[in-house]
């Protein structure tokens, strides 16, 4: 007798909802103001707890990949949803005690975990159920993550201006708990060997080929590859520079150009849409373009519009700017799980992920860590952003040679 397979596009929705979810973690800036004032704490001392978090993402997705591909997405999923959701909560406390310790605890250790294990969750497992388009797929539910700030940075504004920080945080924990948890329970990986009806029709009759991965090992075997380095040193220099313009979106724009903290949390909202467009659009390209080039292309474009950033004057282009930043950022997040199942196969695809993913906890304390620390002693953030711009010329020469060892080996395994 047949088990019915699930429907795959039910688990992109329930991929977005967790990642909708833990996504807020992006809208961070919007507490910045608030809290300082409240608090009376610097810049530096707020955004730690930013670096925290971001940090045990990367560490917990790097740890608990394995535990990840064993036990499945919905137990992961729910995992995360606890410790998210308890992160969250636990950081009301925090606020309440006047306890930036407990603050670092609890929304930095706790929920930045609940954050690593919720992000490769549904990532693996969307590849595998979209062997036809991975790119799209991943970037669909990673979509969600950078989507997140255009709903949570508004609402995190309205609400502390209504109920307080505190209150804000339990409430919005909360929430996160409920949707986490409900959409986790639908999450499953397809059988093994699942192809699509209509993509095997397709294969059957010679109308389509799917285009074979370049090898299919473990993780171990992955870190012993300079194409994992290559991978994860791009990673590093693209979630460091585009992290740190996120850590202080709110206060930057309200500086730089001069809008209010509302218009600022709009737009920090905004930047959110173009993080999520840029997921969806950037990894779709992908699946055509083929991944080290949409790679290239970030980093080139990034170089120019970084060193627009420190001299233009117009606050339309100055937004314009942030917004493209926001779009490479975003779409690097999302091809990088589909390039990682291209050059190392679908094997330990979470587990290498995770890995992969450690680039983004060194980022995200060394980013907004980097910039705060410059705000704070020379009163400017332009100093940063011509560090950032040597950042992509080193990515950039990275992204080239990934694209020529690749070639390299398509050329030998076609000669063998």
């Amino acid at each position: 007798m047949m088990t019915k397979i699930k429907n795959r596009w039910l688990m992109v929705i329930g991929a977005m909802a967790i990642h909708m979810s833990i996504g807020s973690v992006y809208a961070w800036s919007v507490y910045v103001n608030p809290i300082q004032s409240a608090m009376a704490w610097t810049l530096t001392d707020v955004t730690i707890t930013f670096s925290v978090a971001i940090f045990f993402l990367g560490l917990s997705a790097a740890l608990m990949g394995k535990f990840v591909e064993k036990n499945g997405p919905r137990v992961a999923a729910t995992l995360a949803a606890v410790l998210f959701g308890l992160g969250t909560i636990g950081s009301g406390m925090a606020i309440h005690f006047e306890s930036k310790i407990l603050l670092y605890l609890t929304y930095g250790v706790l929920g930045g975990t609940g954050l690593g294990i919720g992000y490769i969750s549904p990532v693996s497992m969307l590849v595998k159920w979209f062997p036809d388009r991975r790119g799209m797929a991943t970037g669909l539910a990673i979509m969600g993550f950078g989507f997140a700030s255009a709903i949570s940075g508004p609402a995190i504004k309205i609400l502390i201006d209504s109920v307080g920080i505190s209150s804000t945080f339990y409430i919005l924990g909360a929430i996160y708990f409920v949707i986490m948890f409900s959409a986790a329970q639908y999450l499953a990986n397809p059988p093994e060997g699942y192809m699509p009806e209509r993509l095997s029709h397709a294969i059957a009759s010679g109308k389509k080929k799917i285009k074979e991965d370049l090898v299919n090992i473990t993780r171990n075997e992955a870190v012993k590859t300079a194409r994992f380095y290559g991978l994860w040193i791009m990673l590093f220099i693209n979630v460091t520079c585009g992290i740190a313009i996120i850590s202080v979106a709110s206060p930057l724009l309200q500086e730089v150009i001069g809008i209010s903290a509302l218009a600022a949390a709009s737009a920090v909202g905004l930047m959110g849409i173009f993080n999520g467009v840029g997921r969806i659009v950037w990894a779709s390209i992908s699946d055509y373009l083929t991944r080290p080039i949409v790679f290239i292309l970030f980093f080139v474009t990034q170089i120019i519009a970084f060193s627009l950033l420190t001299t233009v004057t117009s606050i339309l282009l100055f937004q314009i700017l942030l917004f493209y930043i926001m779009m490479c950022y975003g779409g690097a997040f999302a091809s990088i799980p589909a390039y990682i199942g291209d050059v190392f196969g679908t094997k330990e695809l979470g587990a290498i992920h995770g890995y992969i993913l450690t680039a983004w906890a060194l980022a995200g304390l060394a980013g907004p860590i980097i910039i705060a620390y410059v705000k704070d002693s020379t009163g400017s953030y332009t100093g940063t952003l011509y560090v950032f711009v040597g950042l992509f010329f080193i990515a950039l020469i990275t992204s080239i040679l990934m694209l020529s060892n690749i070639k390299k080996i398509k050329t030998s395994q076609t000669l063998a």
